[in-house]
């Protein structure tokens, strides 16, 4: 592959590849990315590697949840208990908790745009990116890799998928996260119990508030992996035609438009 390095003599590169990850420009849509973001706020910032704004808002929804009972509300609210879900909510905290949510949703619709139109501009600019990172702790490359197998791995244990593909900062993120997530949930006993038949002793050992947290989580994790997977298949296709071009094929081939090759 190519020995270019992201040195910022070109206005805009479409992608970087790093010791903790390949990081890239490319078209998304807004609507799915404002929709995870709904699904918990973060997640959207995070599929666009925006990681810095992605970790805040995850962390501000996880403390703000648990001291404003939401999760709980959403209990009760399934229940059809809706007077008991009005009254576990904490106002204080729910005061807090709507305009962050509502920012980032708006906030990773409107960088998705903005990112889309930046990947327009680098596409046509074409300037070569660095293919290849070594370093002392890890080594980073362009490669196809199959969407599908992580997928698996990510239905496994959220982060795993994220590991295949090298997504670094991802991974160990979404794997703490679960570690905490199965943790308080009490998950982990409640599986033991139905394993032997106690199926009471299973319902009455989980802790629901932080079982909800546990669905999007997996879900994030299987979509992040895939999207990223099937794009870095892509980025590594042209980047593959493009040095193959380059390099071995001959400056006098030509392709003539409305003619048959004979």
């Amino acid at each position: 592959m190519n020995n270019y390095t992201n040195d910022n003599t070109a206005r805009r590169y479409k992608a970087h590849v790093s010791i903790l990850g390949t990081t890239q420009l490319h078209l998304r849509n807004p609507y799915i990315i404002a929709w995870w973001s709904a699904a918990f706020p973060g997640f959207g910032h995070l599929l666009l590697s925006k990681y810095l704004r992605g970790y805040a808002l995850f962390i501000w929804e996880v403390i703000v949840n648990t001291n404003a009972n939401v999760n709980a509300s959403m209990i009760y609210s399934f229940q059809g208990n809706i007077s008991m879900a009005k009254e576990v909510l904490d106002t204080r905290w729910l005061l807090m908790y709507i305009p962050v949510y509502l920012f980032a949703i708006w906030d990773s619709y409107r960088t998705t745009v903005d990112m889309n139109r930046f990947y327009v501009l680098a596409e046509r600019e074409e300037h070569r990116f660095n293919s290849f990172s070594i370093g002392a702790l890890e080594i980073n490359y362009l490669d196809k890799r199959n969407p599908v197998v992580a997928v698996m791995w990510s239905l496994f244990i959220p982060g795993l998928g994220q590991l295949y593909i090298h997504r670094i900062l991802t991974a160990f993120f979404v794997i703490i996260w679960l570690v905490i997530f199965y943790y308080n949930s009490h998950i982990q006993e409640a599986v033991v119990f139905l394993f032997l038949g106690k199926v009471k002793e299973a319902t009455a050992v989980l802790n629901p508030e932080w079982l909800l947290f546990i669905p999007s989580h997996y879900g994030f994790a299987t979509y992040d992996s895939y999207m990223n997977t099937v794009e870095n298949n892509k980025l590594f296709e042209k980047d593959l035609r493009n040095h193959l071009s380059e390099n071995y094929q001959s400056k006098a081939f030509r392709i003539l438009k409305g003619q048959k090759v004979k």
